[in-house]
């Protein structure tokens, strides 16, 4: 008689008996679940796992389709082992780099020793079309890691592995292949090619433009945007990582056990010292600017941000003076409210734009304005609580928050007296040449560490919220951030390795019976790749600090 184990189903609540050994393909074929586009992976016990895996023990299953984080996840990293295959498969002696999540799509450096073209964006696309047709496998290999590090340094296009793999200490590694390309991800796949049902591929710039279902509405492609100011704010980046030569996470590992922390966070603290410098010389030279606005999205590091420029603006000559969105709050019982019901604190119309927009034209105009003080802990504003301003020659008024560059905000201030700045957290540092860092990644381990020492908040509960904040980005900050007159990218080559010391113990805090474990685990193994840097050479002035502690500036 065979052995059998429980199969818990979270999506229909029924339990399955199944033989042991069975995949979670398996599984899904008998729980009588259905799903449109999917399953692509499932939490197992509130941690992901490919369609692939075995199971052995009773566990609580619940499957995953492309319009879960987790499942459109998946989906892309498939999509990328099919490119990096065709890429092979064409170009023999070339390779594809995964660089840049831009245009909602990813921009990927196609490296074939001359200029692309239109020709070859075809040639690629068909050739993906013809391996997702045909139905391939996606084989999963485990192995002592030994031997994954010498499959992969057959191939000379996969050196950036071959660095990774010697340098995190694992024991055995996972590996996919399809049809002999051998390909490793940090993440689960899909089990077969024709799972693949939509995707594009564009001439982008001088490379390619990977297109990706949207996870809201998967039957259509994200929507191509316009972000040119963003795509050159990594490509700077990027210029500047090939300079000092470090461009992967292995790159930076080999630094780091060589003993050259303490110069890279050197070059890489004066590197944004004097971007923001130039910004402040940009804001003295334009003429009639009266106001700086700074925008960007949760964990951004804006407040650093405009406390440095704030110290730059003065050594121009100019007297900066700020104003906080925070106290322009609405009365708590007017706040607009979200689909759930709950109140909506992302929403522009949270606060009181009329009001803001008196005071400003007020300011420039000479007068003096008494200023409203929102209490938290009431929810009330108090009119009158924050005290008089008016301006004085050579003062610049800054104004920082997630909206400043939303018009709306300030409708009546013509455009000619602004200037305006979007700052995030760009990771331009990748795992290995096919595995890109989330930058959504960077700002949520900073929010998780933040969050926790300051704000008394677990990491179970910053990444219960995390969903709702990004969808308050996606409505309210990322479609004006190319409005900005400049970007400044805030995230610094070293800083995961910084983070990586405070966060993981706080990850660890996470019980597996919460639903967020599974984000918490993610996020552990993810960090498992990048060697730990000690904070004690990181300046207090320096923006991680806001995070972290030890910051000179005041919060």
């Amino acid at each position: 008689m065979k052995q059998t184990v429980k199969i818990r189903c979270k999506n229909n609540k029924k339990t399955v008996n199944v033989e042991i050994g069975s995949t979670l393909s398996d599984i899904f074929s008998i729980s009588g679940v259905e799903m449109k586009h999917g399953p692509v992976s499932a939490e197992v016990n509130n941690r992901v796992e490919g369609m692939h895996y075995r199971v052995y023990h009773n566990q609580d299953v619940e499957f995953l389709d492309i319009t879960t984080p987790s499942g459109h996840r998946a989906y892309v990293r498939s999509l990328f082992f099919v490119l990096c295959k065709a890429v092979s498969d064409i170009y023999p002696d070339g390779h594809v780099v995964i660089d840049i999540p831009v245009s909602n799509g990813y921009y990927c450096d196609l490296r074939i020793g001359r200029a692309v073209t239109l020709e070859d964006v075809t040639k690629i696309r068909q050739r993906m079309e013809e391996i997702i047709k045909s139905a391939r496998p996606i084989r999963r290999h485990e192995c002592p890691t030994e031997e994954a590090v010498e499959v992969f340094s057959r191939v000379s296009t996969h050196s950036s592995k071959v660095k990774l793999l010697r340098g995190i200490g694992s024991l055995y590694t996972v590996y996919y292949e399809i049809d002999g390309y051998n390909d490793y991800y940090y993440g689960t796949l899909l089990t077969n090619t024709e799972q693949l049902y939509l995707f594009g591929l564009e001439k982008y710039y001088d490379g390619l433009l990977l297109r990706i279902p949207s996870q809201d509405n998967p039957d259509v492609l994200g929507e191509m945007v316009k972000q040119d100011k963003m795509f050159e704010i990594f490509q700077e980046h990027h210029r500047w990582q090939d300079i000092i030569g470090i461009s992967t996470v292995g790159d930076l590992n080999e630094e780091v056990r060589h003993g050259n922390a303490t110069d890279i966070i050197k070059v890489s603290e004066a590197l944004q010292e004097k971007k923001i410098a130039h910004i402040a010389e940009a804001v003295a030279n334009s003429r009639g600017v009266r106001m700086v606005l700074i925008a960007g999205p949760s964990s951004s590091g804006k407040t650093t941000t405009c406390k440095r420029l704030s110290v730059q603006l003065m050594t121009c000559g100019l007297r900066p003076v700020q104003i906080s969105l925070d106290d322009y709050f609405v009365d708590r019982a007017e706040t607009p409210l979200d689909e759930k019901g709950d109140y909506d604190y992302e929403s522009l119309y949270a606060l009181n734009i009329p009001l803001l927009n008196k005071h400003l034209k007020q300011l420039f105009d000479g007068e003096e304005i008494t200023l409203p003080r929102y209490d938290f802990q009431t929810g009330k504003s108090a009119p009158e609580g924050g005290g008089k301003m008016r301006l004085r020659e050579n003062d610049i008024l800054v104004v920082e928050g997630i909206h400043a560059l939303n018009p709306k905000l300030t409708e009546q201030i013509p455009d000619e007296m602004k200037y305006r700045v979007y700052a995030s957290a760009l990771t331009t540092i990748l795992i290995d040449n096919h595995n890109y860092i989330p930058t959504t990644d960077n700002r949520l381990l900073r929010r998780i560490v933040r969050d926790y020492k300051y704000r008394g908040c677990s990491a179970r509960e910053t990444i219960r919220r995390w969903g709702s904040v990004r969808a308050g980005e996606n409505k309210w900050i990322f479609p004006y951030q190319e409005n900005a007159d400049t970007m400044f990218n805030t995230a610094m080559l070293f800083e995961l390795a910084v983070l990586k010391s405070q966060a993981e113990p706080i990850l660890r805090e996470v019980p597996q019976n919460a639903p967020e474990h599974s984000e918490a685990y993610r996020l552990l193994k993810f960090l498992s790749y990048i060697s730990p840097i000690n904070d004690r050479e990181i300046p207090p002035t320096s923006l991680i600090r806001e995070f972290l502690g030890g910051s000179s500036f005041k919060y």
